[in-house]
């Protein structure tokens, strides 16, 4: 299907050629239209870059001031070479992005990352209808089923008020870009001090001032670590846990915010005191849902589970093939929630 229909996979990413553009490419091309900003899908290095105005701001604090980037607002069309391209909201984080190609009548849509839940940090996901779906699915196994995030938000909110009541400090792990915002949002400020990592509060600068409205929060150096000590929460991503620098909060009690805590044993393999189940990908029911709903006829999988999702559609009756859309010697991204933790059983 990918060798000859409208988007194909090439050496340097997905490439649609009556249009000339490439959609998160992995290598440096002219024209790179971004999903959103995370590391795994946007990389330094193209001519041109195209996302939503709301993603500009996140792009540039990731990849720098000096690239250039064109605006196209959701839901707004751009003709190149008689091909039509437009941008709709994923949910995934702030500037997340579908990437809707039409072409003669024929529409096939490239969903990136996306979520359908609840998210007051980012636009909510928009269901595009299309002829080929391409998905992400990450979370592509009948395991994976979220809660309602406000079940979430009120039991971190109780293990932060636990821990106050016995003098530790919380130390909530999350992704510095998009979860750490989405769960700073939903943080119960009147508990006591929030404070942020130094990778944490940047980003967390940069959505308020991309109009963002999130709980006030202070930057997590040696003077507040001390002065809150056993009162505060603290926001660090994942790569702070182990390391020195968490050491001034202690007595401490660390939590892990990841659609990977579903996962039996994930907490004791990370050696966290709590996991809490919240993920920025959709789930399997939702992933489902997506696809039945979008009004697809062929479904092309990627990121993720893409082996099992697509015998699980052609054992349904759903014409369905795998993409790899991955660099194979990419490095890790602590702020992408890609990567299996070991092997976990459909």
């Amino acid at each position: 299907m990918l060798s000859t229909a409208l988007i194909t996979r090439t050496d340097s990413g997905l490439y649609c050629a009556r249009g000339d553009f490439y959609i998160d490419a992995w290598r440096p091309v002219a024209r790179n239209v971004l999903s959103h900003a995370h590391s795994d899908h946007a990389r330094r290095g193209s001519e041109r870059y195209l996302v939503p105005p709301e993603g500009l701001a996140v792009l540039k604090r990731r990849l720098g001031d000096d690239i250039t980037i064109d605006a196209l607002p959701y839901g707004e069309s751009l003709s190149s070479n008689g091909v039509n391209l437009s941008l709709h909201p994923a949910g995934h984080l702030l500037g997340s992005a579908q990437v809707r190609v039409e072409h003669h009548g024929e529409v096939w849509n490239f969903t990136g990352d996306y979520k359908t839940a609840t998210d007051p940090t980012c636009a909510a996901f928009e269901l595009v209808r299309c002829n080929t779906l391409i998905t992400e699915c990450t979370f592509g196994l009948p395991i994976f089923r979220w809660r309602d995030p406000a079940e979430i938000a009120a039991e971190i909110n109780a293990w932060w008020r636990r821990n106050i009541e016995q003098g530790k400090t919380s130390i909530l792990l999350a992704y510095s870009l998009g979860k750490a915002q989405r769960v700073l949002s939903m943080l119960d400020s009147a508990l006591g001090p929030i404070l942020l990592h130094g990778a944490v509060h940047g980003m967390t600068e940069t959505y308020r001032q991309s109009g963002v409205e999130l709980p006030p929060a202070l930057y997590a150096d040696a003077e507040n670590a001390k002065a809150h000590r056993g009162r505060a929460i603290v926001i660090a991503p994942p790569g702070a846990e182990g390391s020195p620098w968490i050491r001034k909060f202690h007595p401490e009690s660390v939590g892990v915010a990841s659609g990977w805590m579903q996962v039996r044993g994930q907490r004791r393999r990370k050696a966290v005191d709590r996991g809490f189940v919240l993920s920025d990908h959709v789930d399997w029911p939702n992933l489902h849902a997506t696809i039945e709903a979008c009004g697809a006829t062929h479904v092309i999988a990627t990121h993720g589970y893409t082996g099992p999702l697509v015998r699980f559609l052609r054992e349904h009756g759903k014409s369905a093939e795998e993409c790899a859309t991955r660099f194979t010697d990419e490095t890790d991204d602590e702020d992408a929630e890609t990567e299996p933790p070991g092997k976990v059983s459909p």
